[in-house]
């Protein structure tokens, strides 16, 4: 052979870290693969069925040929009605379904795409932290540079979103909001919202809310859209997510909502990147969205049922917590001495002495480290299950650590 060609990567590449999400679903596979049966508690990865009603319109309408065409990138017009319907239903906010709506192929391509189109080099996105990593690297990825803002009570995030803004010359662009929070839970106030677009209107950022978790919530809490506030549709959007209300994670397709001049510079970025959604898919969720409203009830009562487990097991092994009232997901602090390790290693001892996989906080960057981030996708029982295995594989570790020998040193 002769001289190969150098294979190098763009420099992007270098301000990605590895995806610790993929190693631990990599190592969760390997295992699976080997005859282990390891529960997972670390990927947010429903294993409900999506409701028989969607499963079924997704069957029939896959029997007609026209219905395997390009579909249009921005989503069908009827989707993006059912979107508008629903916004007007559940938050009392009016859209033009036009201009003020779009299909994504899931909110985290809608997020990427969008920051192609809003932010690049010389820019400065603020994002909550510790934060899902595209939150972050869909900026990056764009050219743009983040600014990690830790979550804090209402008040103290605001203060500090107001100090970066004061500070920063040129300010900040974009604030990237997620709320319901993933990973920690945090909710959002329609008040702490309002002070939100008053600092996008005062300091000249947009404002995009990530609310993947908006019909999974507990105890009676109703989670409040980021639009539902005077000025919103002013200064940002919103992304919305099939995959959790309805159980269609795998389907892929979400959308986007909002401020229409965002909606456009989207759309003109989908155009080049994608062919938008399978068009029996999105006949299926304009089901979803008309049909289903019992099935995301039941799903969230599924997803409180199984927090309660998840939360009082953990309790009674010591650690401590805060119930969450939203999300697919409880967010634990590692106890001491457990957590010197630091949530990665830990994370790797449990999957090799528990057979159990967790997601460590260190994912979610270096403000999450300490934490863990555990799914309620499993059913109780494996819950329960999963639990044990760890007890007795922390009993097992307790022996090990006052020896100075841990997995990683066998």
């Amino acid at each position: 052979m002769g001289n190969a060609t150098p294979i190098r990567f763009s420099e992007r590449m270098s301000q990605l870290p590895p995806y610790l999400f993929g190693m631990i679903n990599k190592m969760k596979m390997e295992r699976r693969w080997n005859g282990e049966d390891v529960i997972d508690l670390g990927m947010g990865n429903p294993i409900d069925p999506a409701p028989d009603t969607v499963i079924g319109k997704l069957s029939e309408v896959a029997q007609d040929p026209k219905a395997h065409r390009y579909p249009v990138a921005g989503g069908m017009r009827n989707l993006r009605r059912e979107i508008m319907r629903y916004y007007k239903r559940n938050y009392d906010v009016d859209l033009d379904s036009e201009k003020e709506a779009i299909c994504t192929i899931g909110s985290k391509e809608g997020i990427s795409h969008l920051c192609l189109a809003l932010v690049g080099p010389g820019d400065t996105v603020l994002v909550a932290s510790p934060a899902f990593p595209i939150h972050v690297y869909a900026a990056v990825i764009a050219g743009a540079s983040v600014i990690r803002m830790p979550i804090a009570s209402e008040d103290e995030f605001v203060r500090r979103i107001t100090t970066m803004c004061e500070s920063l010359t040129p300010g900040p662009r974009l604030l990237m909001l997620n709320y319901p929070h993933n990973p920690t839970g945090t909710l959002a106030s329609r008040d702490f919202f309002s002070q939100i677009v008053d600092l996008a209107k005062r300091y000249g950022f947009m404002v995009v809310n990530d609310f993947a978790y908006a019909r999974i919530t507990f105890d009676g809490y109703t989670a409040p859209s980021f639009l539902e506030v005077p000025g919103a549709m002013d200064v940002g959007v919103e992304f919305g997510s099939f995959s959790k209300s309805y159980n269609m994670a795998g389907w892929r397709v979400g959308y986007c909502v909002g401020n229409p001049k965002i909606i456009e510079g989207l759309g003109k970025i989908k155009g080049y990147y994608d062919y938008g959604i399978f068009s029996p898919i999105q006949i299926a969720g304009i089901v979803a969205m008309r049909d289903c409203e019992d099935d995301i009830a039941s799903q969230a009562q599924l997803y409180q049922s199984r927090r309660d487990v998840m939360c009082e097991g953990l309790a009674r092994m010591g650690w401590p917590l805060e119930k969450p009232k939203a999300g697919m997901f409880v967010w634990v602090k590692i106890p001491e001495p457990w957590c010197r390790m630091g949530s990665v290693k830990f994370a790797i001892e449990m999957m090799e002495r528990a057979n159990v996989a967790v997601t460590p906080g260190a994912g979610f960057g270096e403000e999450g480290d300490g934490h863990l981030r555990l799914a309620l996708v499993e059913n109780e029982n494996r819950i329960r299950q999963g639990l044990r295995q760890m007890r007795r594989a922390l009993t097992e570790l307790d022996k090990q650590l006052s020896t100075g020998k841990t997995s990683s040193s066998r």
